[in-house]
């Protein structure tokens, strides 16, 4: 069931952030219903690979893991992504402390593509990207479903 006011539903390209990789293999129906999007066209950072396959990660999850983000392109850091990189960290010293993210950020700048992450925190201050926020579908039942617009968990 598609929901219309969702902003990711009209994006045809993105580079794609590690928890809307996440929800999918959690099996949230907005993800399952974003990524089965046969016209869209999606990217992920090395760092996004790097993070979904940390340790501990059991051989069969892995497999899984690897076989999905092949579907996908993956953008390897290059010069241009590392310069970037060094331009954000040194703009936004909180990034210091994120370098994933600085990572993820600086790939999404330097190939002009809009980063669709379901954690805005470390992004939204980057004026260089366009984010666009991902919301799970258990996220956003649980706020329709709650009187007060709150998570009861």
């Amino acid at each position: 069931m598609s929901n219309p006011t969702q902003p990711w539903e009209q994006l045809t390209t993105a580079l794609v952030d590690t928890g809307v990789f996440i929800h999918w293999f959690r099996g949230d129906r907005y993800a399952l219903q974003f990524f089965r999007d046969p016209q869209r066209t999606l990217y992920y950072a090395k760092a996004t690979r790097k993070e979904l396959l940390r340790e501990p990660i059991r051989t069969a999850e892995a497999t899984r893991i690897k076989a999905f983000l092949n579907r996908f392109r993956l953008v390897n850091p290059d010069d241009q992504i590392a310069v970037k990189f060094s331009e954000l960290v040194q703009k936004y010293g909180y990034l210091r402390m994120h370098p994933a993210d600085a990572l993820i950020a600086a790939t999404a700048w330097d190939k002009n593509l809009p980063l669709l992450t379901s954690n805005t925190r470390h992004f939204l201050a980057i004026e260089e990207i366009t984010v666009i926020r991902f919301t799970p579908a258990s996220f956003s039942e649980a706020q329709r479903l709650s009187p007060l617009g709150t998570r009861d968990w």
